[in-house]
């Protein structure tokens, strides 16, 4: 019988809830590529938590990302959503990824990094130029502290240029768009069965 696998996305919006977000929007969508090849999953709008500077585990007193951190380790599959901002990832994305960095110094009871056998899978919107860049520096920093990245294990959306046109004003998601998430979570849930039957060797 094959292991339910989990997931947990990560939105990077700079808009706290109920705030209106397309980086939210995207999460969502691929929520459903997630529901559809049976992978429980969960969400964190990482705006909305006190995570505090720093690249320890435990930053101390108020710190917030003790306890998504621990989201992070139980879910097989991490989705990983930021807007584009001057043509650059948001800055909550860099504060989660440093906190991330922590892990480089985490191992599991066979002495391997503790990210091992994890899969990231990276979603970017903007309404300008900036998503092969954003998905390129959210791979290497993934990869460093151990995830792996699928095949085409990305989505993006680019506005137009000079537009104000957001993702989540799109009256229907374009068909490449919708085609790339399909992909990537695809490819990311196939990826993530192979390493839960086969880990990665010590």
């Amino acid at each position: 019988m094959t292991a339910t696998l989990t997931a947990l996305t990560i939105s990077c919006t700079l808009k706290p809830a109920p705030g209106s977000s397309s980086s939210e929007v995207m999460c969502g969508q691929l929520q459903e590529q997630l529901t559809a090849q049976g992978v429980d999953h969960a969400h964190v709008r990482a705006v909305d938590h006190n995570i505090l500077p720093g690249v320890e585990k435990d930053m101390g007193e108020g710190d917030d990302w003790p306890a998504l951190r621990e989201k992070v380790l139980a879910a097989d599959i991490l989705v990983f959503v930021t807007p584009t901002w001057l043509g650059q990832h948001s800055s909550v994305a860099q504060r989660v990824l440093e906190r991330l960095d922590a892990e480089l110094s985490e191992t599991d009871a066979a002495g391997r990094p503790i990210l091992f056998d994890k899969v990231a899978v990276a979603g970017v919107v903007g309404n300008e130029d900036g998503a092969h860049h954003i998905v390129a520096i959210l791979y290497q920093a993934l990869n460093d502290i151990g995830f792996t990245v699928p095949a085409q294990g990305c989505a993006y959306w680019n506005g137009e240029a000079m537009h104000t046109t957001d993702y989540k004003d799109l009256e229907q998601t374009p068909e490449k768009v919708q085609s790339s998430m399909t992909t990537a979570i695809g490819n990311a849930v196939h990826l993530a069965r192979l390493l839960k039957e086969s880990p990665y060797p010590v």
